[in-house]
């Protein structure tokens, strides 16, 4: 088993830990409705790369179910 002899110094111990961190998902805008989504995922209108992907059914009120 592998043994090290000397201690890794806090400094190399950080610069090797700078790289991990969390990123803010890139965004980007949809073509055709304007959007802003995250990259690689569906608008919230259900478009994806300027298609129409899935259809967003619409929530009925409580109002036009009473009449």
């Amino acid at each position: 088993m592998a043994v090290q002899k000397k201690r890794k110094t806090r400094s190399r111990r950080d610069m090797r830990r700078s790289q991990i961190k969390a990123r803010k998902p890139s965004l980007t805008s949809d073509e055709l409705t304007d959007e802003t989504h995250i990259r690689h995922n569906i608008s919230p209108q259900g478009f994806y790369r300027g298609k129409q992907v899935i259809t967003i059914k619409q929530k009925e009120t409580v109002e036009e179910d009473q009449q």
